[in-house]
């Protein structure tokens, strides 16, 4: 098997929203030397009730802790809406819908639904925002809303959830570099580039040698 970097992420987890410039970085050093990356989506949230108002000032906590980190800008004030419930399962089913129908598309979309969701403020667990910004990204509306809808993009999400969970990873952002079958942890939560680049590029020599 060919050499990759695996990002496993959930597109409504905050830490990985903080991680997007640290990942972009990282994909550019890992493509320069031939070595593509590929998008696993893990579960963050299955709730089916709407988010109280404890809970949201809670999340909102976490939010001013990653901006704290890493930067990344969020709307406090219009994020999380009264009435949202909280289930990452149809962004994250969005991703790998288009992972199916055109790979190249997989980042902008993932990119557009993280600043829809944490500086625009909406709910992008809606099938209509998601089949809108899915069109953004490049994929045909009516292509993406029939896949989003059918039940392969339905097994192929619960696929990539029950991969994550047999391997074990239980916070994102997590990024694994696969090489002859073995991956190698690259980072467990959000580590800045500083830090994970010479990892990247020691793990990129010991290929370029083997």
């Amino acid at each position: 098997m060919p050499a990759r970097l695996l990002y496993v992420m959930d597109p409504l987890c905050s830490w990985c929203w903080g991680f997007a410039p640290v990942l972009e970085a990282l994909g550019r050093q890992a493509e320069a030397a031939g070595v593509p990356l590929h998008l696993v989506v893990g579960s963050l949230r299955r709730e089916r009730a709407a988010l109280d108002p404890a809970g949201r000032v809670r999340i909102l906590a976490y939010w001013q802790a990653v901006n704290a980190t890493t930067g990344q800008l969020f709307n406090y004030a219009e994020g999380l809406p009264e009435g949202f419930v909280y289930d990452t399962e149809p962004a994250g089913r969005a991703l790998v819908t288009v992972r199916a129908l055109d790979p190249q598309s997989v980042w902008p979309l993932n990119r557009l639904i993280q600043e829809a969701f944490y500086c625009e403020g909406r709910d992008v667990t809606q099938a209509r925002v998601l089949v809108e910004l899915a069109e953004r990204a490049g994929v045909p509306r009516i292509e993406f809303a029939e896949a989003f809808d059918g039940i392969p993009a339905r097994e192929a999400t619960a696929a990539d959830y029950a991969w994550v969970q047999d391997l074990g990873i239980a916070g994102f952002p997590t990024l694994l570099a696969e090489r002859d079958g073995q991956l190698a942890l690259l980072t467990n939560g959000y580590r800045p580039l500083e830090e994970l680049a010479p990892l990247l590029t020691r793990w990129l020599e010991r290929g370029a040698h083997a």
